[in-house]
């Protein structure tokens, strides 16, 4: 199963990494997503959650987004953590406004 939620803040995903936790999600299955990379990175090393990369997109796809425009690879990132395109294209318009985008996925391998 994959939950999926938008927070303001760094705070407020700790408390939800949290509850994800009580819910029987490890800190593997869990993916943060902020607009800019260097807070996506700050963030998920902070909280100690997972990072889309080559085990979750392969080799070609994470190739790819070396060269796609920003929105394009936070929405091959989010579709790799487990989101249908449709639900990939909502949650980057909210990672537009700024907010943190939190996916918890048991099924990404």
């Amino acid at each position: 199963m994959t939950l999926k939620m938008t927070v303001e803040n760094a705070l407020q995903a700790k408390k939800e990494i949290e509850k994800l936790e009580t819910q029987g999600y490890t800190l593997d299955d869990i993916y943060i997503f902020a607009h800019d990379k260097k807070r996506t990175k700050d963030i998920t090393k902070a909280l100690d959650t997972e990072e889309v990369g080559l085990k979750e997109q392969g080799f070609l796809d994470s190739m790819k987004n070396m060269t796609s425009s920003r929105g394009d690879e936070l929405r091959a990132k989010l579709a790799a953590a487990g989101l249908s395109d449709q639900e990939a294209e909502q949650y980057e318009e909210e990672l537009d406004k700024g907010k943190l985008v939190i996916v918890a996925n048991k099924s990404v391998e």
